[in-house]
């Protein structure tokens, strides 16, 4: 039913959304959804008026305008089908590490695999822009939901506020904690937001606080694990996030969270709810909406939400070469992104490994050649076709939905804590979890680790095993110390093709230049 309903919701009226903060105005250039439809003034009735608009906020993740797969874009000014929010940020996580390189030459994307961007970057502002799209859209829905009393409105603006700390910790993992700041307090209008770093609002320290302290004040007013609709949050999204955010605090704060992330990963794990899916394949497939273990996951449909961004870029851009787009229940495969061959070396030594999905059928290892498809492995992991081997419902855009949050990601998360916090109490705890994904991976126990083996460096190879090409791997390599200098270097990092060390900077992107000339009261990042 929600899932239809992202369908319907494209044609709802935010008028907000036209009233963005001014100092985004110049690289948003949003445009209003037509006002004959419906009006902001009487867009919040009833709390059904609420679900509808609340269905455009998730929509938002997955779609890129007011109709699919293009033609009629939420914001002007930038390529519509590329500029897709989980488009744009599985390229900021994943085209700049060991795990993924793109053919192709679209602006800014030979910067983004060589990592050698700069503040004008294409794909750098298109993410900025939908985080702060989305959130203009979240202070909307919340500034109308505080002033009703109706309880299944507070459970709406739960979701709005989630979705809301969701993005902030978007934007502060990806372009830190001075960026532009707004809630719902500051109103609708033309003003110049401070940054994060400096407002009251952002709570006594950092952004880090305000996104910590809004997911604790929601939990109570979302859904129990598992009860809410398919494709909306839960107590179980919100203790898995900030299991995430907690484990990266050293990163942005300089403070352990190690404890607090070991306390909700368990929340997660002893709410008895998920379990691992029996097939790792399936929860990439086109009914992978059927899956165990995803917690949360963006909806695709390639009948009702047809889009260039998402899942349908992941899938078409895989498949090149001597590689056959009907294989993965599409039209044709856009020869975009391959493997690393350091990626490809996490996979020594574990034979058998049914999570080893690469394709070197015409293919090389190495990379000579960035633009040619065939240098490079493949990968088969993500496809538009079923686990009953039926085709999804177009060819041309899929149905894989993509799963943001996953059990395994909450038993990686809750090891690594463990093993940075020194907690031994909790390792035999740590080793088993980490081993029921592997006796998943195997089919048997013969990938089992002792308790000695799980260390630090196994466990950054271990996520790249489990998770790659799920945006995670900048964000892993960052905690890990191995994003930028020349401890770790892989294929075409720093522009060379045996790699090189890169400069600290990088690991943070830069303020658009297009916000950062509009707004005098932010500051560009360190190094750019």
């Amino acid at each position: 039913m929600f899932k239809n309903n992202l369908r319907i919701l494209l044609l709802v009226s935010i008028a907000a959304t036209t009233l963005v903060m001014s100092s985004c105005v110049n690289s948003l250039n949003t445009t209003p959804i037509d006002k004959k439809v419906i009006t902001s003034a009487s867009a919040y009735n009833t709390p059904q008026d609420y679900e509808q608009i609340l269905a455009k906020l998730y929509a938002g993740f997955a779609t890129t305008g007011q109709q699919g797969p293009a033609g009629d874009p939420d914001i002007q000014g930038i390529d519509e089908g590329s500029s897709g929010y989980l488009r744009a940020y599985w390229m900021l996580e994943e085209l700049p590490t060991d795990e993924a390189i793109c053919a192709w030459n679209d602006p800014g994307v030979p910067q983004l695999n060589t990592m050698t961007w700069g503040a004008s970057n294409n794909f750098i502002m298109d993410m900025y822009d939908r985080i702060y799209y989305e959130i203009t859209l979240a202070n909307e829905i919340i500034s109308h939901a505080k002033t009703s009393s109706n309880p299944q409105v507070k459970e709406y603006m739960a979701e709005a506020r989630y979705i809301r700390a969701l993005c902030y910790w978007h934007a502060l993992d990806l372009y830190g904690g001075n960026v532009p700041f707004v809630t719902e307090k500051n109103g609708i209008g033309a003003y110049l937001p401070k940054p994060a770093a400096t407002t009251e609002a952002a709570g006594a320290d950092s952004l880090f606080n305000y996104i910590t302290g809004e997911l604790k004040a929601i939990e109570p007013d979302l859904p129990a694990p598992g009860q809410n609709q398919q494709y909306r949050v839960d107590q179980a999204a919100d203790w898995t996030l900030l299991a995430k955010v907690y484990l990266n605090e050293q990163v942005y704060t300089g403070n352990s969270g190690y404890a607090n992330c070991i306390t909700y990963a368990k929340k997660v794990i002893d709410s008895g709810v998920y379990t691992l899916d029996p097939s790792y394949q399936h929860l990439f497939e086109a009914d992978n909406n059927t899956a165990k273990g995803i917690i949360w996951s963006i909806a695709f449909d390639g009948t009702h939400i047809q889009t260039y961004a998402g899942t349908n870029y992941i899938v078409h851009a895989e498949v090149g070469g001597s590689m056959s787009g009907g294989s993965f229940g599409i039209d044709g495969g856009w020869a975009g992104n391959r493997l690393r061959p350091q990626f490809v070396d996490l996979f020594n030594n574990q034979t058998n490994d049914g999570r080893d999905m690469m394709y070197t059928n015409g293919q090389t290892k190495d990379i000579a050649k960035i633009s040619d498809f065939t240098n490079g492995y493949a990968t088969t992991k993500w496809t538009n076709m079923t686990s009953t081997g039926s085709a999804g419902s177009n060819p041309s855009f899929v149905d894989t939905d993509f799963p943001m949050f996953r059990l395994a990601d909450v038993y990686l998360m809750y090891a690594e804590a463990v093993v940075r916090s020194g907690d031994n109490a909790d390792m035999a705890t740590a080793v088993g979890l980490i081993n029921k994904l592997r006796e998943r991976a195997y089919g048997n126990n013969s990938g089992d680790i002792t308790q000695s083996q799980l260390t630090l460096p196994f466990i950054l190879d271990e996520r790249g095993r489990e998770l790659y090409w799920e945006a995670t791997r900048r964000t892993d390599l960052i905690r890990f110390g191995e994003f930028t200098g020349s401890k770790y270097v892989w294929s075409w990092k720093g522009g060379v093709q045996n790699g090189t060390g890169t400069d600290s900077h990088f690991k943070l992107y830069p303020i658009p230049s297009t916000d950062l000339n509009a707004n005098p009261n932010l500051t560009q990042n360190t190094g750019y």
